[in-house]
């Protein structure tokens, strides 16, 4: 069905999905580096940022024909929007998440985020740096739930601030760069 508008001219969704995955993975990484309590700000920014945001870049990125995109902004802004779910359990008929299958669920993404590394290597080295570190962080927090190691998720939080710090530079330079027509942040 055509709309009748260029798509085209839609502006670049990609710095809105960075945004609200890396603010969203630094607040919930400096919990998991034990600098702050889960909270709901923590809650908040996942629902709104990281789930909300993500998903419209997710459903903007496929009206500009970015499979790449699509994919990972709405992915994982179901994925805020999950984790979200498994720590609230509104329900409350099931059972509150186990560190096994906290384990398997992180596993599962780091698997995820392993193939969209993948698919990175055709982009910038930003780009890249994220979903490795992302792969990395997801791995790193699975084994900390398979071990029961709140070192190993600790330490995992250092990457996800990273991780998240990343995105957000990676926004930032998209923005400035398109702004002044240049590219004066290095992507």
């Amino acid at each position: 069905m055509s709309t009748g508008k260029n798509l085209s001219n839609i502006a670049n969704p990609s710095p809105l999905g960075l945004l609200g995955f890396g603010m969203t993975t630094i607040l919930l990484n400096l919990h998991n580096a034990d600098l702050i309590p889960l909270s709901i700000v923590i809650v908040a920014m996942g629902f709104a940022l990281g789930g909300s945001a993500q998903i419209i870049a997710g459903i903007m990125e496929f009206f500009k024909n970015n499979t790449f995109g699509a994919t990972a902004f709405t992915a994982y802004g179901f994925f805020w929007l999950s984790l979200i779910v498994i720590w609230l359990n509104p329900a409350k008929v099931m059972t509150a998440a186990d560190d096994k299958s906290m384990g398997y669920y992180l596993l599962l993404w780091g698997i995820f985020s392993a193939f969209m590394f993948i698919g990175t290597l055709k982009h910038n080295r930003a780009t890249q740096f994220v979903f490795f570190t992302l792969t990395v962080l997801f791995f790193m927090l699975a084994v900390g739930d398979f071990a029961g190691s709140h070192a190993i998720k600790s330490a995992a939080g250092w990457v996800g601030i990273i991780c998240g710090a990343s995105a957000v530079y990676n926004c930032v330079a998209q923005v400035v760069n398109n702004e002044f027509g240049k590219n004066i942040l290095p992507l």
